[in-house]
């Protein structure tokens, strides 16, 4: 078989930016800004709610450093608790994206699957989190829009999937670039194991790639199923299907916490 025996994908503990959004979710100033942002980004009222959560919604790191919080660390720690539990056999390999939350979220899962520090652990960065360029000097896409009104009739022309935030990517380059990483499991790692602790949107491309999903079911399945913090995604080879194998959906989302 030309595939991995198996194929995980684990998204990273929650961060302080996920922290920050619900958070931000039950304030007054920001319900007051999107209820203004969704009538009339142009206006005055816009433009004054854009500028006190810009200020109150500031991380103050780049997305690169994003920290995970202590749920996070927790959650990681449970999920590899679990596996070890499960006896779960080791990947032959990890991959990391070389962000700040996934690399804390791999030292974490060891702290609860102490065997895992033993694997080969490689960072990539074909598989970091989307690029979102200008927008995050914004703190939140909307108040961008707000600052550049231009950015949302292109965003509302093109739809989510293919527009390109400035100096960034589009959801479709992100594909792209884990498109890539089919190819090296082809290449280097038939009837090996493999893990992956990554991001949302790029276990989003992995399934899209893997199960041919189109644009439009890539997008529905973002909204209507996202992902989970520390979310479990599997897939296992099978050699009896296709030509020469095939990856097959096995669990998705699972909670390990």
């Amino acid at each position: 078989m030309k595939w991995p025996t198996d194929v995980t994908l684990i998204r990273h503990g929650q961060s302080a930016y996920n922290a920050l959004r619900k958070a931000k979710a039950r304030d007054a100033d920001w319900i007051a800004f999107k209820a203004a942002h969704e009538k009339d980004i142009g206006s005055s009222e816009s433009r004054r709610l854009a500028e006190i959560v810009m200020e109150k919604f500031a991380l103050g790191v780049s997305d690169y450093e994003t920290p995970l919080t202590d749920k996070g660390i927790r959650q990681a720690q449970l999920t590899g608790k679990g596996f070890r539990e499960r006896n779960t056999r080791l990947p032959d390999v990890v991959f990391y994206s070389p962000y700040k939350r996934t690399e804390n979220t791999l030292a974490r899962l060891i702290d609860g699957w102490p065997a895992l520090a033993t694997v080969k652990a490689v960072a990539d960065d074909r598989i970091r989190e989307q690029e979102h360029g200008l927008s995050l000097l914004y703190n939140d896409w909307r108040v961008f829009q707000v600052f550049h009104p231009e950015q949302k009739k292109l965003r509302d022309l093109l739809g989510p999937y293919w527009y390109q935030f400035p100096q960034g990517e589009s959801v479709s380059q992100v594909r792209d670039r884990v498109r890539s990483e089919l190819g090296m499991l082809i290449r280097e790692y038939a009837e090996k194991s493999v893990l992956f602790v990554t991001h949302h949107l790029t276990i989003l491309s992995f399934r899209a790639d893997v199960e041919r999903l189109t644009p439009e079911e890539f997008i529905l399945l973002d909204e209507k199923e996202k992902p989970i913090n520390c979310g479990v995604t599997r897939y296992a080879g099978d050699p009896a299907k296709g030509k020469n194998g095939k990856l097959v959906l096995s669990c998705y989302n699972e909670k390990l916490y």
